[in-house]
């Protein structure tokens, strides 16, 4: 060792711990996208998305919402509502979910041919003009318009001159062979791959994100997918809460009476799922309710510091309609709407504008445990635990110390109660105790620590009650004398 004699400094680390805040509206959408659209489709694999462009050139985009349910997910968020990110899993394989595709008298009009539907896998499709095939890249080019649909533009040549029809042969995109066993998916011994639901446990691995809000537009009013869904998001990774939200069947269940006995039909009593009834739409444009419920609670839950204090009922959906699956539009007023409300199913109402209408998670009336019985209760708890797992977890496997006990303490209690002066919380605290950590549990490598929380409860009701004073009739006369 050198020989000292100066003076000297040297750092240390801060001892201050930063919070880690996980996206508490973080959607995970299992659906369907036009995968024909892009160069290298995935296909039962997380896959996040920043904005439109990206989730476009990854995932593809049509205005086929109904087939290609991942559409409505991309359209709500980055066009209707500007959320971002959202992670989506597509089960729709243009290897396996495709048949044959044959049309003749395609018109030519100023050089291009569009074939308007969906799904045309470029790969192996073959163009025609009078029964001559045409060679890409040398006739013609290929490509997609903005809906999805096909444009083949002809170029000059020997072959296109004077075209003004051609035909088509190829294959397009079945999503008709997707079965709701797809969506549930499962897991393979013998390939190790997981399928549909099951791809959620990859998406914390993959992405670094944690699960928020749970969807499966069009499928989960399915009750097999719906049971899959509200089983799944429990313990994501064995250590992750999520919510799932389950479409109720608008076509089954037409009216208001009608969707107040779906839950029972459906079986889904969880804690973890919130029931939407029935659809809602833009324009031309429909979207499962599911997928304008996520969307509103992750635009709310930005507008509040990314913390889900506030429920997303009364909130604005920025649609132009509720409708059932025929298209029948439907007006609930509050009394309707309430009754809905009361059997834990959230719908929609108009009242200056179409909003969210609900505040009771599928559990309601069954439990009336506020972290159980409120959705922004039980997202809140969520939320939280996976703060203290993501914030915490440097420490798992450091030596059992007081200095990491106190470590974990000091710091918790002051994000705690910036928590609770910021208004998100009503209050918190956390602590190690003795009687939770007797010598055998230390010896055996288990901490516990104790934490006490309360959150906020919508206000639900708001009463004002008016008494009508004739004394305030007295008094005015008198001082008007």
């Amino acid at each position: 060792m050198a020989y000292m004699h100066r003076i000297d400094t040297e750092e240390l680390p801060t001892q201050v711990i930063i919070p880690v805040e996980s996206t508490a509206g973080l959607q995970v959408a299992i659906g369907l996208a036009p995968v024909n659209m892009v160069a290298n489709p995935k296909v039962n694999v997380p896959v996040l998305c920043n904005d439109y462009a990206e989730a476009v050139s990854l995932m593809g985009f049509c205005s086929d919402f109904k087939n290609y349910t991942l559409c409505q997910v991309i359209d709500a968020n980055f066009n209707v509502f500007q959320n971002a990110p959202i992670i989506l899993i597509n089960v729709l394989d243009p290897k396996k979910h495709k048949k044959t595709y044959t049309k003749d008298n395609i018109p030519v009009v100023s050089g291009v041919a569009t074939i308007e539907e969906y799904g045309i896998l470029l790969d192996g499709l073959t163009v025609k003009a009078g029964g001559t095939a045409m060679t890409k890249n040398v006739d013609y080019i290929t490509g997609f318009t903005t809906t999805g649909a096909v444009e083949i533009t002809l170029l000059d040549t020997e072959k296109t001159a004077d075209v003004t029809m051609i035909g088509v042969e190829g294959n397009i995109l079945d999503p008709t062979m997707i079965t709701k066993e797809d969506i549930i998916g499962g897991y393979n011994v013998s390939t190790g791959e997981e399928t549909g639901l099951e791809v959620l446990r990859q998406v914390y691995p993959s992405t670094g994100y944690v699960p928020g809000i749970v969807l499966a537009p069009h499928w989960s009013k399915e009750v097999e997918v719906a049971a899959t869904m509200a089983a799944k998001v429990k313990e994501i990774n064995g250590i992750f809460e999520a919510m799932c939200v389950i479409d109720i069947d608008s076509e089954i269940y037409t009216t208001y009476t009608e969707a107040m006995t779906a839950k029972d039909d459906m079986g889904v009593v969880s804690r973890d799922a919130v029931l939407v009834w029935p659809k809602q739409k833009l324009g031309s444009k429909v979207y499962d309710g599911s997928v304008i419920w996520a969307a509103v609670t992750a635009t709310t839950d930005v507008n509040n510091s990314d913390i889900p204090k506030k429920s997303p009922s009364n909130e604005l959906s920025n649609m132009t309609a509720t409708i059932l699956e025929d298209g029948t539009e439907i007006l609930l007023d509050n009394t309707r709407a309430a009754a809905i409300n009361s059997k834990g199913i959230v719908t929609f109402i108009n009242d200056n504008g179409w909003r969210v209408w609900g505040n009771n998670t599928a559990a309601y009336p069954t439990t009336t445990d506020p972290k159980d019985r409120w959705i922004s209760c039980r997202r809140m708890m969520n939320w939280y635990r996976s703060h203290f797992i993501l914030t915490y977890k440097q420490f798992v496997d450091d030596p059992t110390s007081y200095r990491l006990t106190e470590a974990v303490v000091d710091a918790e209690n002051v994000y705690l109660n910036s928590l609770t002066s910021g208004g998100h919380i009503a209050g918190g605290e956390v602590q190690f105790r003795e009687e939770d950590n007797p010598i055998t549990s230390i010896l055996n490598g288990q901490v516990i620590f104790y934490t006490k929380i309360a959150f906020w409860t919508p206000a639900e009701h708001i009463t004002n009650t008016i008494e009508f004073d004739p004394a305030l009739i007295q008094s005015a006369l008198q001082g008007g004398e």
